[in-house]
């Protein structure tokens, strides 16, 4: 069976698909280099937002009428779109939730009823603080107990620190695939088979991963996989848990509600099966249909292309960020992606991130959701550059010579 073949990666042309980056900011042609946060939405998805609320617009599952047919298959062909993607093993194993945030929450309450007091659970020194909050809530709800992989100054994991810290008393490992404000990319695989030795489980959150690199969650073998669909050129307000099918069949639902059950008496509810057991009530039916198109537009490139663009970017920009006077870059490890975190001596992240603003350069400054990291590192903030596959190098000179003005400015 012949495949069609991959589109040709030219970040001139692919930014003609999207339509945010022709505006202009200030009277300066915008230059968006705040993918870690949010990433811009190619028109392909755009026009799918319009076509399902113009045309398409109703609820799935339920209903015998044509449009609730026409959007349950729409619903579904996205969930198996996904599937594909990742290299899930069965379709049901792709859970829609609202985003990362919700996808861990959701294994934190629903894995986490299957704990007790004594169990550990271990994350590291540079998870965003979605991947460590819901953790605390469980470790005080439960009496579970919190374990954090140390980190070094270049922003590696202590990989022989993190093997001290697995015992048969670890239930979870929840670790970030790629560090949202450091760039760092963790060896996951390696982690899953360490953490897999002791009979612990392992989440990944690849919230700054799946647009990025090619995810394999039978090769990765993890256990869950979360990431958010506003990362990956789709719409906001929706993300995926992956779970292996056998781990979400022991795991009671998070929230209760509509589709999730088979039978309601007032006696006892019987619940679904899988996916929709963790589906409660009308879900983001829109959301999930244009993620699926998200996916699909970003299937027509080969992954290795965009990893490859992305990296240059990034490498590019350290070189001549470097070349500046008292500028620091957070985060050096050798294995990174396209992020760049620094800091200027004297001179406030949030100050710098507004100068560049004024010249149409949109770049993200503060803590980045990463408060233990900031404390870490003795800096109330970073300036972060994050590239995406639409981003070029002249659009890096352009940020220098901004960057340059705005520090001239400072001083």
């Amino acid at each position: 069976m012949e495949t069609n073949p991959k589109r040709k990666l030219n970040s001139r042309e692919v930014r003609e698909d999207f339509p945010a980056l022709r505006q202009t900011v200030y009277g300066k042609n915008l230059i968006y280099f705040d993918n870690g946060a949010t990433s811009q939405k190619p028109q392909s998805v755009i026009d799918a937002i319009n076509l399902y609320y113009t045309k398409n617009n109703a609820n799935i599952h339920r209903g015998v009428h044509h449009l609730s047919q026409k959007a349950t298959n729409e619903y579904e062909a996205a969930r198996a779109t996904i599937a594909q993607y990742i290299h899930a093993k069965h379709t049901h194993e792709i859970i829609f939730t609202k985003g990362t945030t919700d996808s861990i929450n959701l294994v934190a309450n629903s894995f986490g009823a299957l704990l007790q007091a004594g169990d550990e659970i271990i994350i590291s020194h540079m998870e965003h603080h979605s991947n460590i909050v819901p953790w605390q809530m469980l470790c005080e709800r439960v009496g579970c107990v919190l374990k954090v992989i140390p980190i070094s100054k270049k922003g590696d994991l202590l990989f022989d620190e993190y093997e001290k810290l697995l015992s048969s008393k670890t239930k979870l490992v929840s670790i970030t695939h790629i560090s949202n404000t450091l760039g760092t990319i963790n060896p996951i695989k390696k982690m899953i088979a360490s953490a897999h030795a002791v009979g612990a489980k392992v989440l990944i959150d690849g919230a700054q991963s799946i647009q990025h690199t090619k995810i394999d969650v039978q090769e990765l073998d993890c256990d869950f996989f979360a990431f958010s669909g506003h990362k990956v050129f789709g719409p906001t307000g929706i993300g995926v848990l992956y779970g292996k099918e056998a781990i979400l069949n022991k795991m009671p639902p998070y929230q209760g509600g509509g589709d999730m059950i088979a039978k309601v008496t007032f006696e006892k509810t019987t619940y679904n099966e899988l996916p929709f057991k963790f589906e409660a009530g009308t879900p983001h039916i829109a959301g999930a249909i244009c993620l699926g198109k998200a996916i699909e537009y970003l299937s027509q490139f080969n992954i290795e292309d965009i990893e490859r663009h992305e990296l240059e970017l990034a490498d590019y920009a350290h070189d001549l960020l470097l070349t500046f006077e008292g500028l620091h870059i957070v985060g050096e490890s050798k294995k990174k992606t396209s992020v760049v975190s620094f800091v200027i001596d004297g001179i406030h992240p949030f100050d710098l991130g507004t100068l560049l603003d004024k010249q149409g350069i949109a770049v993200r400054t503060g803590h980045h959701c990463t408060q233990p990291l900031m404390d870490f590192y003795r800096i109330p903030g970073t300036v972060r550059a994050s590239f995406a596959f639409y981003n070029t190098k002249q659009e890096i000179d352009t940020f220098i010579s901004a960057l340059e003005k705005a520090i001239t400015m400072l001083k």
